[in-house]
């Protein structure tokens, strides 16, 4: 109600952008190839990247679609370059974007691509021939693009003009969507009743020992009345079918951002952390019960580090010679990227690895069951 009085131009504009979509005055678009969309209605946070790559795991590891050409189209946030582009791993931040970047290091077998327009950036990967003839391909024609048998389209829930087989909403539990408002009062960028449209629901960043009367009180604030407390599936008041699903995040063991890094540092009882992410919470939480956090330097989500940036973090660093310098696995993508890093400190840089996970096994076996039954 407060979103609808003090943003009423805001939330009106958003109520008509959807109601000329459902209408028909607008097209919407469905993939050639089964795809799945993962997105968020709130700004940043939520885990998009982490999952994304859960997402990878198990597909690649499944008999039916292992052997699959897998691709994953996004954005590209904050990158130089424009129109579609294949993310090659040897390229850097200021190309792809971080976030495609980490996947395709991470995943080199999968294809990776990024396009401002999901619309287009789908037709290409289902009909890769059609980039010699484009003026999207004389920018890449050197690189060969496979034709795709599956797309993750990496956040374009807001994307109206493209439906993927299947929606995954993702919503952080720190962050409730029912206790949330549009910005700039809140973090909403777009209405909390677009949670309808989602087929599946997954509540990021749970605690590892969430008990069945928090699953359940979870679900019935999101408007589905549950039938089964183990597999957090259910249906709306609507009526319309959705899974609620939960997930925890978890951390690595420290890894050098550059080859020199020197693994001895990993082992100092002090730490100097920098990040530029949306929230680093969690991991701070999680680096201080092995460290004394001696510095911490918070920059923006997504933040490009200048010379500036770095001679501040060497600074900061400097004050603790023996500590070990960590970031995150995002920011280590744009990090390396940047020049003028003195010796000592590639010694010391190191990143954490992030990993979104299930609570339990058996919740990991009925999502993929669901999800499976989606790409039929």
């Amino acid at each position: 109600m407060i979103d609808k009085i003090l943003l009423f131009p805001y939330w009106f504009a958003l109520k008509l952008r959807h109601l000329m979509f459902d209408c028909g005055l607008r097209k919407v678009n469905t993939t050639e190839v089964p795809s799945i969309c993962v997105g968020n209605i709130a700004v940043g946070g939520t885990g998009k990247t982490p999952h994304t790559e859960m997402l990878l795991r198990m597909l690649l590891s499944d008999r039916e679609w292992g052997g699959k050409n897998i691709a994953v189209l996004s954005r590209g946030y904050k990158r130089k370059t424009k129109g579609f582009q294949q993310v090659m791993a040897d390229g850097t931040a200021k190309e792809y974007g971080d976030e495609p970047l980490q996947i395709k290091n991470k995943f080199p077998m999968v294809t990776v691509a990024v396009d401002k327009s999901r619309k287009e950036g789908c037709d290409f990967l289902c009909h890769p021939e059609t980039l010699h003839t484009s003026k999207a391909g004389r920018r890449c024609m050197h690189k060969e693009v496979k034709k795709a048998d599956l797309i993750i389209l990496d956040d374009a829930f807001q994307h109206r003009s493209i439906k993927a087989s299947v929606s995954i909403v993702l919503i952080d539990f720190n962050r409730p969507l029912f206790k949330d408002h549009i910005i700039p009062l809140g973090k909403l960028r777009d209405l909390p009743e677009r949670i309808n449209a989602a087929d599946i629901v997954i509540v990021t960043k749970c605690p590892g020992d969430l008990n069945a009367w928090e699953r359940c009180r979870w679900s019935e604030a999101l408007g589905v009345k549950m039938y089964d407390n183990h597999t957090c599936c259910g249906t709306r008041k609507n009526g319309r079918k959705q899974h609620v699903f939960f997930t925890k995040t978890s951390y690595g063991p420290a890894l050098p951002i550059f080859p020199e890094g020197d693994a001895r540092y990993v082992y100092s009882q002090k730490l100097t952390l920098f990040s530029g992410i949306a929230n680093d919470t969690p991991l701070r939480h999680y680096l201080s019960s092995s460290y004394k956090i001696v510095r911490h330097l918070n920059f923006p989500d997504h933040h490009k580090f200048s010379r500036a940036d770095i001679r501040e973090i060497e600074k900061a660093a400097g004050g603790y010679p023996t500590s070990v310098v960590m970031t995150t696995e995002k920011d280590c993508q744009r990090i390396r990227d940047c020049r003028k890093i003195s010796d000592n400190l590639k010694l010391r840089l190191f990143y954490t690895p992030i990993q979104s996970e299930f609570l339990s096994e058996q919740e990991n076996e009925t999502f993929t069951a669901v999800l499976k039954a989606y790409l039929k």
